[in-house]
């Protein structure tokens, strides 16, 4: 793959950045059906990595100029993946109503993961 940094023009061009907003904005309002006592603990902390996710990728393409710190928040994007899906599996196993709205969430985290981690390999190998 011969790709270069003007292939890219924004950071929406980027799957992972896409494919995790999608995520971020599906996960939100389902964190909001947890209980009352929740929506602030667990429900609040999957909502901040969940949007650290995409965060983070916008953050270090914003410093895609310094491979070394686009590589940094790409580790970090990671990082809040694994983490949001520390909390949705926590949710499944806590509430296991909502076992069957969360358990897709974690698959779909779990293909993100594996797509920022290519990506950063990517950066590695190929960013100029």
């Amino acid at each position: 793959i011969n790709i270069v940094m003007s292939d890219f023009k924004s950071y929406k061009d980027l799957d992972i950045y896409t494919i995790s907003l999608d995520l971020f904005l599906k996960v939100h309002p389902k964190t909001l059906q947890l209980p009352k006592y929740e929506l602030y603990e667990l429900g609040s902390q999957l909502r901040r990595s969940s949007d650290s996710v995409v965060s983070n990728i916008v953050e270090g393409y914003g410093r895609r100029r310094y491979k070394a710190d686009f590589i940094r928040f790409l580790v970090f994007s990671h990082s809040s993946c694994l983490e949001t899906i520390g909390h949705l599996y926590k949710i499944t196993v806590l509430y296991p109503n909502l076992k069957a709205e969360f358990d897709p969430f974690i698959q779909a985290y779990e293909n993100l993961g594996g797509k920022i981690f290519n990506f950063m390999s990517f950066v590695e190998k190929n960013w100029k």
